[in-house]
């Protein structure tokens, strides 16, 4: 059934995701807004929306992903635009919400710069945030407007139910990720495992523990995102040395900084199934990655909150 939009619906994308936000828009059935991203000699950008917004229903889909400070300061040059220009509500699509892993003090004198993000947001005119796997959940409450938080973990882990694998176990690749793990592992009828590491220096740990049985499985790693992909590597080497029979991984959010594709092309990961919340080249797009789209989820939510019905039947 086509999804029932009125005229006073808008849709934009800015530059970081425009290939989802284009997807969005075939499932709606509408077509995007017209905006026009341009910049100054010195680097300073230019927003200009092509078409009337006065009294619209708004909404932006705009990942903070890499370049994350110029993602950001281009949604918030286009929020600012769309409240100077009377749009009646703003909801910002956020599908990677960036920063997100700087959400406490982890020493004396640093930032709390999720918060400050948010901040931003809300000062620049957001009304609603719809966004997937925040890094940790309690960042909605750093939000003083409504915050749709959506979640991959059911779109992850009907990939991996459609591959018939048996045997499972499920693998939570640090404490962090335990109850995403959980989640997949009920979801499945899977038993639970846990890798127990420490950190040495950045981006650098030692694998102390595997705690739960994985050996003759067959291993599903599921976290958040991926960064450097050194925590989801080391995690594969473990279990392959205890005795795991294949190794698949999972993540939402593929944000593969540094050497990450080559750690993954040169692991004993089998297939490592990721989102499209982060749109990726064509030269991170290997062999061994499978990537599924968010886009009939996303564009549920925004039904249900166009349409004014209730949003909760997708968190589950």
């Amino acid at each position: 059934m086509p999804y029932q939009l009125n005229n006073r619906f808008k849709m934009f994308t800015l530059n970081s995701n425009q290939t989802l936000a284009a997807e969005m828009a075939e499932l709606l059935g509408c077509e995007l807004g017209k905006c026009s991203v341009t910049k100054f000699s010195d680097g300073e950008i230019q927003i200009h929306i092509e078409e009337s917004v006065r009294g619209s229903e708004v909404f932006i889909v705009q990942s903070t992903s890499y370049p994350v400070n110029e993602n950001i300061m281009e949604l918030l040059i286009m929020l600012d635009s769309l409240k100077r220009a009377s749009a009646r509500t703003i909801n910002v699509v956020i599908p990677y919400f960036g920063y997100g892993r700087q959400d406490r003090k982890a020493r004396s004198r640093e930032p709390i710069t999720a918060k400050l993000v948010s901040n931003l947001l809300e000062a620049a005119g957001a009304t609603r945030v719809l966004t997937m796997d925040l890094h940790t959940p309690q960042l909605q409450g750093f939000f003083d407007i409504p915050v749709d938080h959506l979640f991959g973990v059911p779109i992850l882990t009907q990939y991996f139910k459609n591959k018939g694998l048996d045997n499972i176990v499920v693998v939570a690749p640090h404490n962090g990720s335990i109850g995403r793990a959980r989640k997949m592992a009920n979801l499945l009828h899977a038993p639970l495992a846990l890798i127990d590491k420490r950190k040495l220096e950045e981006n650098e740990y030692e694998i102390l523990n595997v705690i739960g049985n994985v050996e003759g499985k067959n291993a599903i790693i599921i976290d958040d995102l991926i960064d450097t992909a050194e925590t989801i590597t080391s995690a594969a080497k473990a279990l392959a040395e205890y005795g795991a029979t294949s190794i698949y991984a999972g993540c939402t959010h593929p944000v593969f900084t540094e050497q990450a594709i080559e750690k993954i092309q040169l692991s004993a990961i089998k297939e490592l199934v990721v989102t499209n919340t982060i749109e990726l080249p064509e030269e991170k797009l290997i062999g061994k990655i499978k990537m599924i789209s968010v886009a009939p989820l996303l564009v549920e939510a925004i039904d249900r909150i166009h349409n004014e019905k209730a949003v909760s039947p997708l968190f589950e």
